[in-house]
């Protein structure tokens, strides 16, 4: 069966991960992805918190699946060729580097589009245009510029970031969406384009729902689904909300049987609207179900403390997965919080690819995440990322390359 990407040819200048992330997740869709890195050396996640001396690390083969490898160097002369030759035969260059840096490789837009005015340069950025755009970016300064950091944890502590690398990855499948839909446009006017992707702005993109909660404050001055209200006070900007929803419906994470012991026995619990009598009933709080400081969603909220310590005192009589069997048979919105632990080892997660065991040459077998986007006429099979340089010969056979002419440019130092 053929791929979705199939004939897209990639140049992968990415190394870390937001670039990474989003050239894997254009190789597993299947575009050939070239990965062009430094000899000897090679993106500077091969050696990063490293759990086998000498082998690629897990942060390097997990973003670096289905790809292949190629070691040019880019001062060299004859190397510079190379890379024109690749650029000359490829639709797609991705870059994460730093501010400028592939304009002072000689590589500025306007050399691009001599060299192939079809190619699409798509980058990564710490920020748009701006006063903060020559500066460098890592995931949690994302996270902080972003708006995430500042609307996380609970009131009364300080900001804090997120385990999901939303600053990172975030911003790589923003990037892949952004490099598909230049590709599409490319089809109607034949001409490539730059694609950017800023950190800051993909994180507020996943953040928006507290852009639209600093308008309601400035608007109302107070938010009752805010855990502040009715007894706490708001300030100026969006405050910390701890595990309150974020939405219409209130929920709250509440402690499980083994709680004591278990850092993640807990539940996320919703009480949604539709099946408050269910509740009700589950909890043995009947009355509640047509009691007026209970019955209604806004009679509700001044009591929200109660009602989840309450609902809590029944949670935890039960485990979290006891606790969402029963929840589930009336409809009632809950979710285990799972462990990475309970993830790896969870069999449907196996089944739908999601999680991937790969084999790899040195490393042998390891878990990783297989693609998160499900296509049914484009199934992705998950490939082991490369040895640094495993294709080098292969892809200079593809340019043109006669087999003494690549021993001549290893000679030379430019591959």
């Amino acid at each position: 069966m053929s791929k979705a990407l199939d004939g897209v040819r990639i140049l992968d200048f990415t190394h870390v991960q937001s670039g990474p992330t989003c050239t894997q997740l254009l190789a597993w869709f299947g575009a050939d992805v070239i990965k062009v890195e430094r000899a000897g050396a090679g993106d500077i996640t091969r050696e990063q918190l490293r759990d086998i001396p000498d082998v690629d690390s897990l942060y390097f083969t997990m973003l670096n699946h289905n790809k292949r490898s190629v070691t040019i160097d880019t001062k060299n002369p004859e190397g510079k060729q190379v890379l024109e030759a690749l650029i000359q035969k490829c639709d797609v260059l991705v870059e994460n580097f730093a501010p400028g840096a592939l304009d002072r490789m000689g590589f500025t837009w306007e050399r691009i589009q001599e060299l192939n005015p079809r190619m699409i340069v798509a980058s990564v950025k710490g920020f748009g245009p701006g006063p903060y755009e020559d500066c460098k970016v890592y995931e949690n300064v994302a996270q902080c510029a972003g708006g995430a950091a500042s609307t996380t944890g609970f009131d009364d502590g300080p900001p804090v970031v997120s385990g999901a690398q939303i600053g990172d990855s975030g911003t790589g499948l923003h990037l892949a969406l952004g490099i598909v839909t230049a590709l599409y446009q490319r089809t109607q006017t034949g001409r490539g384009q730059k694609v950017l992707a800023a950190m800051q702005d993909g994180v507020l993109n996943l953040c928006r729902v507290k852009l639209r909660d600093q308008q309601r404050l400035e608007r109302t001055g107070t938010m009752k689904e805010y855990p502040q209200y009715p007894n706490g006070t708001f300030g100026e900007a969006v405050p910390r909300a701890g595990n309150a929803s974020g939405g219409g419906q209130p929920g709250w994470i509440l402690k499980c049987k083994g709680w004591e012991t278990d850092p993640n026995a807990y539940i996320y619990f919703i009480t949604q609207a539709p099946v408050w009598a269910k509740i009700c009933n589950v909890i043995g709080k009947e009355e509640w179900a047509t009691d007026p400081n209970y019955a209604t969603p806004a009679a509700r909220l001044p009591h929200l403390k109660d009602i989840f310590a309450e609902i809590e005192r029944w949670t935890m009589t039960k485990t979290k997965f006891e606790a969402m069997q029963i929840l589930n048979k009336y409809d009632i919105p809950c979710g285990p919080i799972l462990s990475m632990k309970e993830i790896a080892e969870e069999p449907s997660l196996r089944k739908t690819g999601t999680i991937v065991e790969v084999d790899h040459p040195t490393r042998g077998k390891y878990l990783t995440v297989g693609n998160p986007i499900k296509l049914s006429d484009s199934p992705t099979e998950v490939k082991r990322s490369p040895l640094l340089g495993e294709h080098t010969d292969e892809v200079m056979t593809e340019l043109g390359y006669s087999p003494e002419q690549i021993s001549a440019l290893r000679t030379a130092g430019a591959i």
